[in-house]
C-alpha cells in the first residue's frame, strides 16, 4: 500500500522509469490514456511536463475523490480550454456528455500558455472562478471565458441562467500560492495545486518541494494511485 512505500523503494522505481528502455513503452494506461517511458522522462528535474503526464495525473486526482469524504473532482483535459477558445461553445458542448458539471464541488481546467502551465479552479460550492499561476501572471480573461462557458452549459443542459453577480472571478496574487522560481516546474506547481485544492488542503508547499514531488508523480503515474 502507498503507506509501505518506503523512500528507498519510491527511489529504485524512479530509476528505473528513468532508465533506459523503449521511448514509446507504456509504463502506465488508464482513463483510456497511456504514458510512456518517454512521457514520464518530463518528470525529471528541470523538464517541463507535457500533456500525457498533466492529464494522467488530474485523472488520478478525479479517481481518489471519489472515495466517500472527499470533494467532487472534474478535470478537464489540457486539450479543452485551447478547443474552447477555437471554437465557442459549440466545439466543446459534447465534453461534457454523461457529466452534470453541476454537481461536482470542483472543476480543474490546466491552461497552456505556450511555455507556461498554470490551473484554473471553478469551486460550484462557493461559486468562484480561481486562476493559480505559479510565475504570479494574472488571467482575469481566462476566469471570464471559462465563466461564459459555465453559462452556456447550465442554459443548455439545464436551461437554467447563472447569474453573475453570484460569482466570484478572480487570479490568486503571488503571495497567496506557491511560487516557483525557475523556469521548468510550472506544470508540477499546477498538479500539485490541483492535488491539494482536491482535499481541501492549503497550499504550503514550496519550490523545494518539487525534486521530491516529481518523483513522487512518477511512482504514483505507475502505480495509479496517489501516495
Amino acid at each position: 500500500s502507498p503507506s509501505h512505500c518506503s523512500f528507498q523503494a519510491l527511489e529504485r522505481e524512479v530509476h528505473a522509469a528513468f532508465g533506459r528502455g523503449e521511448p514509446d513503452e507504456i509504463l502506465s494506461s488508464a482513463f483510456k490514456l497511456k504514458v510512456t517511458r518517454e512521457d514520464i522522462g518530463t518528470l525529471r528535474e528541470h523538464r517541463w511536463l507535457n500533456d500525457e503526464v498533466i492529464n494522467f495525473y488530474m485523472s488520478l486526482i478525479a479517481e481518489r475523490n471519489k472515495k466517500e469524504g472527499f470533494a467532487a473532482v472534474h478535470a478537464f483535459s489540457t486539450f479543452f480550454y485551447p478547443k474552447l477558445i477555437s471554437g465557442g461553445y459549440t466545439a466543446v458542448r459534447r465534453w461534457t456528455r454523461g457529466v452534470d458539471l453541476f454537481q461536482q464541488d470542483l472543476i480543474f481546467v490546466p491552461i497552456h500558455l505556450r511555455m507556461h502551465w498554470a490551473l484554473v479552479v471553478i469551486d460550484v460550492r462557493r461559486k468562484t472562478i480561481k486562476y493559480y499561476d505559479s510565475m504570479g501572471q494574472r488571467g482575469d480573461k481566462i476566469c471570464q471565458t471559462l465563466f461564459q462557458y459555465l453559462r452556456e452549459e447550465s442554459h443548455e443542459k439545464r436551461n437554467l441562467e447563472l447569474t453573475s453577480s453570484e460569482w466570484t472571478l478572480r487570479s490568486m496574487e503571488s503571495h497567496e500560492i506557491p511560487q516557483q522560481s525557475n523556469g521548468s516546474d510550472c506544470g508540477v506547481f499546477m498538479c500539485k495545486y490541483a492535488e491539494y485544492i482536491s482535499r481541501d488542503r492549503a497550499t504550503t508547499f514550496t519550490q523545494n518541494h518539487m525534486p521530491y514531488f516529481r518523483k513522487k508523480m512518477v511512482w504514483e503515474i505507475i502505480h495509479q494511485q496517489l501516495l
